[in-house]
């Protein structure tokens, strides 16, 4: 019965995403859906700079809310449906959080802007890893568990390596360097695998009577609203996230084009915090009250969602092409993860001085230089 739980909620939301372009982007008829995209393309790209940039937060903000009534309405349903608390936080509230990078991946991908695709993850992952956590450590201790530690920290280095020899390799393609529709299905089996251990875990855990500390795992978390509005908040959330993500890669590439830029760079660091922005401005809140012990595992569970999750659905869905930057800061990313490894492992715990070496070392390498222009 889990297991049907588990499979239902990963099939329907990766299906939402999958879908959500062709429900709300693709009417009957294919080319008034080209026509349309066409439109919005040629209306950003023949906007003046600052329409681009307000277009830019617009899409931010459709996608950040849009998750979130996704989420709400989704956990709803969920409850309803008398699903265990622990199941939805673990899926689909954990999900909720990389709805923002899934949508603008796919986007990306279809519209065949590679580089932001990948770069959007990987930037969200480092932004997610140094600053959220690094700005947490400067105001208080973040004290770091220790499933942290020996599994989860772990098994994130596992993924960016497995993200790195599938880019190089192209396994399931014919030439490397290219994410393909096999790749997907690897990370997309492998993330349904995590999962599924995850939520073993967890309610072994809870049968035990352990503390099980889960982001949105607790029934007071979950709000049960009627089945009206759940839908409503389904299908506008999901509406949202369509619109938003199109529309932030449409202006991120206008961008990037005005300011001599690589899409690599803007991805990097414009496009990640915006979809991270509300990660940091929780974690900050939550530091401030001192409740800052699950930053650093709902980080790095952030970060292998979004390698296994959103790269799986978007390349499965189009091809991604890697190209020498993404495979640069790929590296980087595992260095990063390294450093924040050993910073954990030495004293169980992140304190000022190295969350502020954190946030000075994502700065140095995410500001421009001379390999980011064209």
């Amino acid at each position: 019965m889990r297991l049907m739980y588990i499979n239902y909620f990963q099939c329907a939301i990766s299906l939402n995403l999958v879908d959500i372009h062709e429900f709300f982007y693709t009417p009957r008829k294919k080319k008034k859906q080209k026509n349309k995209e066409i439109y919005m393309g040629n209306f950003i790209n023949n906007a003046p700079f600052a329409l681009v940039i307000v277009l830019l937060i617009i899409g931010f903000v459709l996608l950040i809310k849009g998750a979130d009534f996704f989420v709400e309405g989704s956990s709803s349903v969920a409850k309803r449906l008398h699903v265990p608390s622990i199941i939805i936080g673990l899926t689909i509230v954990a999900m909720g959080t990389s709805l923002p990078e899934t949508a603008v991946s796919v986007s990306a991908s279809i519209t065949g802007n590679n580089e932001l695709a990948v770069s959007n993850v990987v930037g969200s992952n480092i932004f997610n890893l140094m600053v959220v956590i690094g700005v947490c450590a400067m105001i208080a201790t973040v004290n770091v568990a220790k499933e942290t530690i020996k599994r989860d920290i772990p098994f994130s280095l596992i993924c960016a390596g497995l993200l790195l020899i599938l880019g190089i390799l192209g396994v399931g393609d014919k030439s490397g360097m290219m994410l393909g529709h096999f790749d997907g299905v690897i990370f997309i089996g492998a993330f349904a695998g995590y999962i599924f251990y995850m939520i073993k875990i967890a309610l072994k855990a809870s049968k035990e009577g352990k503390k099980v500390e889960i982001e949105g795992g607790s029934d007071e978390d979950i709000k049960l609203i009627s089945v009206p509005l759940s839908i409503l908040f389904i299908v506008g959330g999901a509406a949202a996230i369509a619109v938003g993500g199109d529309i932030t890669v449409d202006a991120a590439s206008r961008i990037a084009s005005d300011l001599g830029m690589s899409q690599t760079l803007i991805g990097l660091t414009i496009v990640s915090i915006g979809t991270s922005l509300p990660e940091l401005v929780t974690s900050i809140v939550a530091a401030r009250k001192n409740e800052v012990d699950m930053a650093l595992g709902n980080a790095i569970g952030s970060n292998v969602f979004n390698i296994l999750m959103v790269l799986g659905i978007a390349s499965a869905i189009s091809p991604i092409s890697i190209i020498t930057e993404n495979i640069i800061d790929l590296c980087v990313l595992i260095v990063f993860t390294i450093c924040v490894w050993i910073f954990a492992g030495t004293r169980k715990k992140i304190g000022r001085i190295e969350g502020f070496s954190m946030v000075v070392l994502c700065l140095l390498y995410t500001s421009p230089s001379p390999r980011d222009t064209r």
